[in-house]
This record gives structure tokens, C-alpha cells and sequence, in this order.
């Protein structure tokens, strides 16, 4: 497509033409291909294929490798469009345990890896610390906490916030269905306002992460809604006398429970119903 030339016994593309500040080597003088070569035909595959949307996760030191990318995307000239693929670039993780960097794999022999992670704190504590600061922010993985069956732990308390609901809810042992129709005009009392306000906020909020990318959005936004939970849960009784308060404080903390376990799956945690 004229986007090529040979220079210095050498293939090279333009990707000046796209730009880039200066034009890229695709076949180097002994005939082998640089490393950017096999990212454009793979993503040639992708778009060949009917993949409309393609999202990288790779590591910030690949920030270089964004632009050759999408210049030699363009330079086929096969409708890919502009900007295609999307990028998120992720800093480095730093792993902690007992106040000292872990620096040594017991597999690798040089790094940590997603395996060691797992294996020291669950699933569940690594896909929540993980997801829970921006890509491009440093984070600190401290196994201690990520282990810590204490309010400190946000992964201990948003799903302690799950099973506290649970709890009451299967207490109470009645017919959740008439939850969905209860009169929520009692809830007047700050703790209640701040929930449904909370609760008001989480499609905007999912919305929000998948356009921007950013599932620490949604993580952050499940802690805030624990801790509006467990304030509410501190200060108030679920199962009193009076039916209709009863009832609209079971419904707004069985919707609350909903939303928790919403959010948890979509970062791939457990709501655990017991704890």
C-alpha cells in the first residue's frame, strides 16, 4: 500500500505516515522480522475474524509498541479504523509480606508469579487487589492484609457486608417476593438515605468502568456500599414489631445484598453467604 521501502538492506515501514516520530524496521538485514511484525498480522487475524472490539492488557513497558501497532494496522488499508486496538497498560505490582518485598518465586526463580499469589491469599483476594487501583498506578500487594480476616482487608469486609444481609435474611425466613413490592417510605434516617443513594449510583457506576476501562471503579464503589452497609447494620434492628418498618429495612438491605453480589461477580469474588 505504499507504506513500505527498503533501505540499508533492510524492509522498513512508514510509520512516520501515522504518526509515529520516526519510521520502524520490519525485516532487519538478516531476514528475520522485529517483534512488531507478528502483532500486526495477529491483529489482522482479530479484525479478519470480526473482532470489533479488541482490548491489550500489557504492561507499561509496551507503551512503544501502541504506535507501530496501529501504523501497520493502518497502512494495510482494510478499513481497520483509527485508534484500533484499544490499549491498558499496567505498572509493575510490588508483593509485601511481613513489611519486605517478596521478590523470588518458587517457580520462576526471579519474579512472583500470578500462581504464588493465588496460592498465599485465594482467588478471591488476588482478582480484588488486582482490580482494585487504576492500571497505570503502582500497587503494593501486601499478602498480610490480603490474608486478614479483619475490617482492614477490603475483600474480608465487602463480603462480610454479603453475609451479614444473609444472615438477616435468613433469620427473618420470609418470602423475599413481597420485598420487591414493600413501602420504602419509612426510610427516612441518614443511614437509609445514604444507601439508596449508593444503590441509585450503581449502574451509572458499572456503566462508567466499562467505557473508561477501569475496574477499580467498580471495586472502590463496592467498599464505599459495604461501608454504608455496616454503618446501617450497626446502628439499626431488621426484625422488629413493626411490620412496615420491618418490612422496608429488609427490602432495602436485600437489595443491597443484590447489588454486593452484582458488583463481587463481576470482578470474579465469591459473595460468600457465610463467613
Amino acid at each position: 500500500s505504499g507504506h513500505t521501502y527498503e533501505a540499508n538492506d533492510a524492509l522498513w515501514l512508514k510509520t512516520t505516515d501515522f504518526g509515529d516520530d520516526k519510521d520502524r524496521v520490519m525485516r532487519k538485514t538478516d531476514g528475520s522480522y522485529t517483534y512488531f511484525v507478528p502483532d500486526i498480522a495477529y491483529h489482522t487475524d482479530k479484525w479478519n475474524r470480526g473482532f470489533v472490539r479488541v482490548i491489550n492488557e500489557q504492561g507499561a513497558d509496551h507503551h512503544s509498541t501502541i504506535t507501530r501497532v496501529r501504523a501497520g494496522l493502518q497502512a494495510l488499508n482494510i478499513g481497520i479504523p483509527n485508534g484500533w486496538p484499544d490499549y491498558v497498560l499496567h505498572q509493575m505490582v510490588t508483593v509485601m509480606r511481613g513489611g519486605e518485598e517478596v521478590k523470588l518465586s518458587k517457580r520462576a526463580g526471579s519474579y512472583v508469579t500470578l500462581r504464588d499469589l493465588i496460592e498465599e491469599v485465594g482467588c478471591d483476594a488476588t482478582r480484588y487487589f488486582l482490580a482494585a487501583r487504576r492500571a497505570d498506578s503502582q500497587l503494593v500487594f501486601d499478602i498480610d492484609l490480603a490474608r486478614a480476616q479483619t475490617n482492614d482487608n477490603p475483600v474480608f469486609y465487602i463480603q462480610y457486608a454479603h453475609a451479614r444481609i444473609c444472615s438477616v435474611l435468613t433469620q427473618w425466613n420470609g418470602d423475599k417476593s413481597l420485598l420487591l413490592s414493600a413501602d420504602l417510605s419509612p426510610l427516612d434516617n441518614p443511614h437509609e438515605t445514604a444507601l439508596l443513594q449508593r444503590l441509585s449510583a450503581y449502574p451509572e457506576t458499572v456503566e462508567n468502568a466499562a467505557n473508561e476501562l477501569a475496574p477499580h471503579v467498580i471495586a472502590n464503589y463496592l467498599k464505599d456500599l459495604a461501608s454504608d452497609l455496616h454503618s446501617y447494620y450497626n446502628e439499626y434492628k431488621f426484625l422488629i414489631e413493626d411490620e412496615t418498618v420491618k418490612m422496608a429495612r429488609l427490602s432495602l438491605i436485600y437489595a443491597t445484598q443484590q447489588v454486593l453480589k452484582n458488583g463481587l461477580d463481576l470482578l470474579g469474588v465469591t459473595a460468600k453467604e457465610r463467613m
